[in-house]
């Protein structure tokens, strides 16, 4: 449970309890029945109980009773769990009831069997992307729906994180400290409250906090779940708070490798210093953490098939070389040396190329299949970058993200093998009679580095492969390259009519849209398609623009979040940075802000050629205002060309250093 920690002691009957734990079940007798102590921190203790009249395990949270004899400490844990308890939410751990018995303060919250998420990265380790993003944003959810009750959590950390067993839910604990933004008290400005490691900059000073300074916790609760660290460690609470104050966030990429770049913004967004560049609700990071988890759907079956073929053939491909020790000496020594029939290098080159065009050919039979089922390239490329981020993930957690101690011995053990080999060499070819039994050993030597070079190579690059996916970076590769769109094109000669699926990868809209208007421009009469020649080639255009103007925004996005981590006195003019710079720094989010607004042009110029086209298809259109259409949207296609390139000069330009 909350504030446990790792810690969970039983206590048994057969010990000697503590004092506080009898005199309480003395108090509460006939009410509830204490079983053991499931934990403690700062403020407060937790039992689990039985609740006699429902009869259901409970969780019952006491005050210290240290802290319940001071009368403002009393009161304000009272204030502050009634707050809480008004909160019902399926990510918010429920209270029960608030009560004073005796000399006693607790509140009473529903148990829920598993473990708190400090819990489980300290035991296993860093969570992998997908499980961290479904976790932070069920936490959004619980923060939204207790900030629209004006109610603040002021200590989200991951021990106030419980992962439910089986489900895996996380559910939001210890509202201990939670207060309503409309409260007045004990808790008002000067007063610090939290855990250090988790405190905005304006929670540590001491100021007013509202709902964004949970959304800072939660970007520090998301950098510790994905790294494994919090961004700010010290040897005490004052070199921590000192350090959230003023030093901007490092990013999470740079901690945690493979993150994907919308879930690491995400989280670089929320630990940014000043309140009013945050998220501004915890609904708008919810937003940005779906966004994350869309593009990573299950995939389709056609194009998990794809890649398990082309992961099938990548494997093969260690055996080329040997094939090729094989066949390359049987066609260049007959050329060189003429000591065969030419026919025997022609045939000995054919089979060399017959073999190096077998992956080429099956992986072009399996593109054609996929394109059958209704899926093209671009969709293929998405999908492809979802399964290597899933892969990595994987990978990471199977065989860490490090080198290995035994992978940097096997490199070691080339290099030096490669050394001795070398010295051997130059032994035998300077220093040594031939014949004499230095030159044996020398001999014996060089064979052996050589045997343990290629042992030790093998072994290495095993290792490597399988903690970076070799195979899947050539694919990756052969996928974006000019030789696998010539593979597609190749694959869908002759493919027409093909229906798309229902079942879809994440497809940007752009992409969904001009699939549609492919469908219906193929079901209009082969004289309107003649009138219309050119609309697939200007959709085709506006698909490439919004793709390039999208990946385009994500790029400024990224700069953007980097010279907001710097902080507001990195810009100044006396701190290093020029006007010219400052400039450059207002270039680039007004070429940003432009660039949403194109990307926006481009896909509603796609939207009303699809819009016209079901017109026309129903008989309520006419080619003409079609026509129309095209036109306008060919402007638009210039206008994004003209903006791609004027960022390119302000990326030129912000790349230079100052002078």
């Amino acid at each position: 449970m909350p504030d446990a920690g790792a810690c969970r002691i039983l206590l048994p009957m057969s010990l000697p309890l503590p004092t506080d734990f009898l005199a309480l079940q003395e108090a509460l007798a006939g009410r509830y029945s204490l079983e053991r102590e499931l934990g403690r921190g700062g403020m407060g203790i937790v039992y689990l109980a039985r609740d006699v009249a429902l009869d259901r395990l409970v969780a019952l949270k006491l005050l210290p009773p240290a802290l319940a004899a001071q009368p403002a400490l009393r009161q304000r844990f009272l204030r502050e769990a009634r707050t809480a308890a008004k909160l019902s939410h399926p990510h918010i751990i429920p209270i029960f009831a608030v009560e004073e018995v005796s000399n006693f303060v607790f509140f009473v919250m529903a148990y829920v069997e598993g473990e708190t998420l400090g819990q489980r990265i300290r035991s296993r380790g860093p969570l992998p992307a997908s499980e961290a993003t479904r976790i932070l944003r069920e936490i959004s959810w619980a923060l939204a729906y207790a900030h629209a009750q004006g109610v603040v959590h002021r200590d989200i950390k991951a021990d106030n994180i419980l992962l439910e067993t089986g489900s895996g839910r996380a559910l939001v604990a210890d509202f201990g400290i939670a207060r309503h933004t409309d409260a007045t008290g004990v808790t008002a400005v000067g007063e610090i409250v939290g855990t250090a490691e988790y405190m905005s900059p304006e929670q540590a000073s001491g100021e007013a906090v509202d709902g964004r300074s949970d959304i800072y916790a939660l970007g520090v609760l998301g950098f510790y779940a994905l790294s494994g660290r919090p961004p700010f460690e010290g040897p005490n609470l004052a070199a921590v708070l000192a350090q959230h104050i003023p030093q901007p966030a490092p990013p999470v990429a740079g901690a945690a490798h493979g993150v994907p770049s919308r879930l690491a913004r995400a989280i670089d967004r929320c630990l940014l210093k000043a309140p009013d560049q945050r998220f501004q609700k915890a609904e708008d990071l919810g937003d940005a953490l779906a966004q994350s988890l869309e593009a990573r759907r299950d995939l389709p079956v056609p194009i998990r098939v794809l890649f398990k073929q082309l992961r099938e053939q990548g494997r093969t491909l260690g055996a080329y070389p040997m094939v090729a020790l094989i066949f390359v000496p049987g066609f260049v020594v007959p050329l060189l040396t003429g000591s065969a029939p030419l026919i025997v290098a022609v045939v000995n080159a054919a089979l060399l190329a017959l073999i190096a065009a077998m992956p080429l050919t099956s992986a072009t039979v399996w593109f054609r299949r996929v394109l059958k089922a209704g899926y093209g390239r671009d969709d293929v490329l998405l999908a492809w970058k979802t399964e290597q981020e899933r892969e990595l993930e994987e990978r990471a957690f199977e065989h860490g993200r490090e080198v290995s101690r035994f992978e940097r011995a096997m490199r070691w053990a080339v290099g030096g093998s490669l050394v001795v080999g070398a010295l051997s060499i130059l032994a035998q070819w300077r220093f040594l009679v031939p014949g004499s039994m230095g030159s044996a050993i020398s001999a014996g030597l060089l064979a052996l580095s050589v045997a343990t070079a290629i042992g030790s190579g093998a072994m290495a690059f095993f290792r490597y492969q399988r903690r970076t996916d070799l195979v899947g970076r050539w694919i990756g590769k052969l996928l974006h390259s000019r030789l696998g769109r010539w593979l597609f094109k190749l694959a869908g000669v002759g493919l027409k009519g093909v229906s798309h699926p229902a079942e879809l990868t994440h497809r940007p809209t752009e992409l969904a849209i001009g699939m549609a208007v492919d469908s219906l421009f193929e079901s209009l009469p082969k004289g309107t398609q003649k009138r219309l020649g050119d609309l697939p080639a200007v959709v085709r255009g506006l698909e490439n623009d919004a793709t390039r103007m999208r990946r385009r925004v994500e790029e400024l996005n990224d700069l953007v979040a980097k010279i907001e981590r710097a902080g507001p006195a990195a810009k100044r003019v006396g701190d290093g940075l020029d006007d010219r710079r400052a400039a450059l720094d207002a270039d680039l989010q007004a070429t940003r802000d432009a660039a949403q607004r194109r990307l926006a042009q481009a896909v509603a110029a796609l939207e009303g050629i699809r819009l016209n086209l079901l017109r026309l298809c129903a008989g309520a259109g006419s080619v003409d205002s079609l026509t129309a259409d095209l036109a306008a949207a060919r402007d638009v296609g210039e206008e994004v060309e003209r903006l791609l390139s004027g960022h390119d000069e302000v990326a030129a330009l912000l790349a230079r250093p100052s002078p």
